[in-house]
């Protein structure tokens, strides 16, 4: 039975990546932080499905947490075939508002996690002859959005961290990719008004937002596309290219 891990996988986009793999009748382990109570309803909605996810509490920006979160991980599963780090925050504000703790704080959840959840799973993938890491950045890491500066900065640092891994651990068969999601429609675009909404959709070449439900698709194809590596999978409708 092939294992996932999806972090931040409560809600939006990696809700439906966990439902996705389930799908596929992979076992799935879904991170949280803070919120246990929608953690609890998510799983519940999966039983009711027919599936049966595993909850693991953890802050995936303290190192010491992760580590603890992956040996009970480990003392459940042998192996972990697809971990998808796709925990992430974002905020809007132009730079002179961005303080040092802003910049901090979204590099923390959006890179650092990133960081050590790889690192703390490529020597059980290689031992094991293999496996596949796939990285949520943004549209943002490959073009940057004005009043996002911070964010747009972590989520290329997400993407250059994904090519390097990518070259490191291709020759053990550990395959890292990253998908780079457009305007979805999840809770991260819910500040939005009906008319700033509009006027953006107006920019997307096929004029509508993604579902959580098209970036999962990007994720479990590149999990399991055995000869892909290093490579940023936009999945925006056109947007910003």
């Amino acid at each position: 039975m092939k294992t996932a891990l999806i972090t931040g996988g409560t809600k939006g986009i990696g809700k439906a990546v966990a439902q996705a793999f389930l799908e596929r009748g992979y076992e799935v382990v879904i991170n949280y932080c803070h919120d246990e109570a929608t953690a609890l309803a998510t799983q519940e909605e999966f039983n009711m499905l027919g599936y049966c996810p595993v909850l693991l509490r953890a802050d995936v920006s303290d190192e010491a947490q992760v580590r603890a979160m992956f040996k009970e991980f480990f003392s459940i599963y042998e192996k972990l075939d697809v971990l998808v780090n796709n925990a992430g925050i974002s905020k809007i504000k132009v730079i002179q508002d961005t303080s040092l703790s802003d910049w901090n704080g979204i590099f923390r959840v959006n890179v650092t996690s990133t960081y050590l959840c790889s690192k703390e799973v490529v020597d059980k993938m290689i031992f094991a002859g293999g496996g596949a890491i796939v990285n949520i950045s943004s549209i943002w890491g490959e073009v940057g959005a004005s009043c996002e500066v911070a964010y747009s900065a972590s989520k290329g640092a997400v993407i250059a961290f994904t090519k390097a891994l990518a070259k490191e651990l291709a020759p053990s068969n550990v395959r890292v990719n990253c998908v780079s999601p457009g305007v979805i429609d999840t809770d991260m675009n819910s500040h939005l008004t009906g008319e700033e909404l509009e006027e953006l959709i107006s920019t997307i070449p096929m004029e509508r937002l993604g579902t959580p439900a098209e970036v999962a698709e990007a994720c479990v194809f590149l999990a399991e596309s055995t000869y892909i590596t290093g490579e940023v999978l936009s999945v925006g409708g056109g947007f910003g290219k």
